[in-house]
C-alpha cells in the first residue's frame, strides 16, 4: 500500500484552502468509494478533505488516489485488516474496536491540526459513525452526516425512532401494508434489517442508528447530506420536517457518469481474461452476477443461483469471492463443470468495466446501494436478490418504484429457487413488454442521474449550496 499521501502529504497545499474537512468513515468498502468520490466534489469547490478511517481499511486499497487537497489519516482499530468475521458478535466487538480506538485518534487529530495550522472547520461523518459527532461536538466543531444508503431508509429509522415508534411494534405481520408519510407502501419484508428488532436489545447497529436519530432530533435545522439524486427520491428528501436532506450523489466513479462505452485502457487493473471473454460476446447477452466485497453468499444460494443459470442457458459472468481461509467456494458447486462451459466464474472483476460493457445485459445483485447506483447510471437492468439490511428496502425501491429490475420471490421454506431465478432473468433479458418497459426506465433514470450530476445539475446545485452557507462559513477551530 503506498503510505506516501498519509497526513504529511498535502498539508502545505491545505493552508490555502478556503475551508478544510475531516470526512471519516466506517472501515467498509461500501463506505470507501462514495467518500473517495465525495471528497473529490469537495476539492473541486476549493475545499481540502483530510480522509479518516482504520487500517483495516487502508489495507484493501492497493493504491491510494493522488488527488490535490486530498490526505489520508489512518488510525489502528486493534485489528488493522486481521479481524476475521465468524458471527454478528464478532462484528460488534470490531465496531467497538473501532470507536475506541477512534475517538481517541479524531480528537487528538482535531487538535493536532489546528496546532499545525491545517485547522478542521468542519467534520462529515458516515452512518454508524455517529461517535464522531460526539468528538465534535466536545471541541464545539460542527458536523455533518454524510448518508450512503437511500433517502427512503433513512426515512423509515427517523420514522422508527421518533414518532412511529409504537406503530413499528405492532407491525409483525408479513402481510401487512405500512403506510408511513412520503413512502410507498411497505411490507414488513420490504424494511430495513434491523428495523423492529427491540431498540433495548443488544444489537450494537440499532443502538448506533438510534443514537444518530436521537443527535439529529436534539439540533436545530440539522442537514444530512445523501448519496441519491433529487429525481430518483424527491419525495422521501422532503419529507421530514426536522431535518433538511440534501440529495448529492450518485457518488459514483465519473467513468459511470459519461456517455462513452468503457474501454479497458480507462483504469490501470484490468483482467484482459474476461474482458476478453465479454467482448466475444452479443450485445446485452451476458448476465452479470455480484454480491458485493464482504456478502459471503450461502452455499445453498449459491447452488440455486448456479441451477437456475443452467436452466436459463445465457452466457453469465459470475464473481465468487474467496473465502476467509481463500477457499474457492465455486468448488463447492454440484454444476461447476457445466457451469464453467456456459460462462465464466471469476474471484475479482471491475465492476465499472463489466456494467459499462455493451455485451451485459442484466445484473443480478444484492442491491447494495453502491451497486444498485452504478447498475442505475450504467443503463443495466436488475435481478434484485437481497441479503440483508437496506438491500430489502432497495429491492423494493428498484421493482415497484423505480421498475428498473425484477426482485426474486423468497420460497415459503426462506430459499430463493432456481425457478424462481430462471423466471427473474427471463423477464430482464427477454423482448417481451416487460423487459422492454425496464429497459426504458433504465434509460430514464440513468439519463437522469448524469443531468443531476453536470455543473448545473440539481446535486452538483445542492452541493454547492451546502459548500458555500455551512463548509465555507463557519470560523475555523
Amino acid at each position: 500500500m503506498d503510505t506516501s499521501l498519509f497526513t504529511t502529504q498535502n498539508m502545505k497545499k491545505l493552508k490555502n484552502e478556503k475551508s478544510h474537512v475531516l470526512i471519516a468513515l466506517f472501515p467498509g468498502q461500501g463506505q470507501i468509494n462514495p467518500c473517495l468520490h465525495f471528497s473529490k466534489q469537495l476539492i473541486n469547490l476549493g475545499i481540502g478533505v483530510t480522509l479518516t478511517t482504520s487500517l483495516s481499511a487502508f489495507s484493501k486499497i492497493k493504491k491510494l488516489p493522488n488527488v490535490e487537497g486530498l490526505s489520508f489519516a489512518p488510525f489502528s482499530d486493534g485489528y488493522d485488516g486481521k479481524f476475521q468475521l465468524s458471527s454478528v458478535d464478532d462484528f460488534h466487538m470490531f465496531y467497538s474496536s473501532v470507536k475506541s480506538h477512534g475517538s481517541k485518534f479524531i480528537f487528538n487529530l482535531i487538535q493536532s491540526n489546528a496546532k499545525n495550522g491545517t485547522p478542521f472547520s468542519h467534520v462529515i461523518y458516515t452512518i454508524i459513525m455517529e461517535w464522531v459527532g460526539l468528538v465534535a461536538k466536545k471541541i464545539n466543531i460542527p458536523s455533518t452526516l454524510f448518508w450512503i444508503q437511500p433517502a427512503t431508509v433513512f426515512d423509515v429509522y427517523y420514522y422508527r425512532f421518533t414518532d412511529y415508534s409504537e406503530y413499528f411494534k405492532s407491525c409483525d405481520a408479513k402481510d401487512k401494508i405500512i403506510e408511513l408519510p412520503g413512502l410507498p407502501p411497505l411490507s414488513p419484508i420490504d424494511f430495513p434489517s434491523f428495523v423492529f428488532d427491540d431498540v433495548d436489545s443488544s444489537n450494537w447497529a440499532v443502538k448506533s442508528i438510534k443514537r444518530q436519530i436521537e443527535m439529529l432530533s436534539s439540533e436545530e435545522n440539522p442537514r444530512v447530506l445523501v448519496n441519491t439524486f433529487d429525481a430518483l427520491e424527491f419525495d422521501a428528501l422532503r419529507i421530514l420536517k426536522h431535518v433538511t436532506m440534501v440529495g448529492i450523489g450518485p457518488s459514483i466513479p465519473s467513468t459511470f457518469l459519461d456517455d462513452n462505452t468503457f474501454r479497458a485502457d480507462m483504469i490501470e487493473i484490468s483482467s484482459k481474461n474476461y474482458m476478453d471473454w465479454l467482448n466475444s460476446k452479443d450485445k446485452g447477452s451476458v448476465i452479470y452476477i455480484a454480491f458485493g466485497s464482504y456478502s459471503e453468499i450461502p452455499s445453498q444460494l449459491m447452488e440455486e443461483i448456479g441451477h437456475g443459470l443452467l436452466k436459463c442457458g445465457r452466457p453469465f459472468l459470475w464473481v465468487i469471492r474467496e473465502g476467509q481461509d481463500e477457499d474457492k467456494m465455486e468448488d463447492k458447486l454440484s454444476c461447476k463443470d457445466e457451469l464453467e462451459n456456459q460462462g465464466k466464474i471469476v474471484s475479482w472483476c471491475s465492476q465499472v468495466e463489466v456494467l459499462k460493457h455493451p455485451s451485459v445485459g442484466c445484473f443480478l445483485t444484492h442491491c447494495g446501494w453502491n451497486s444498485t447506483l452504478e447498475s442505475i447510471a450504467s443503463k443495466v437492468p436488475i435481478v434484485a436478490c437481497p441479503l440483508w439490511n437496506d438491500q430489502v428496502c432497495n429491492a423494493k425501491l428498484i421493482q415497484d418504484v423505480w421498475k428498473n429490475g425484477v426482485r426474486v420471490n423468497v420460497s415459503e421454506g426462506g430459499v430463493v429457487e432456481r425457478d424462481e431465478f430462471n423466471r427473474c432473468i427471463t423477464i430482464v433479458m427477454g423482448d417481451g413488454e416487460e423487459g422492454e418497459e425496464l429497459r426504458r426506465n433504465v434509460k430514464k433514470w440513468s439519463d437522469l442521474a448524469k443531468e443531476a450530476m453536470k455543473e448545473n445539475g440539481t446535486s452538483s446545485v445542492n452541493l454547492k449550496a451546502f459548500a458555500n452557507e455551512i463548509l465555507l462559513g463557519h470560523n475555523e477551530y
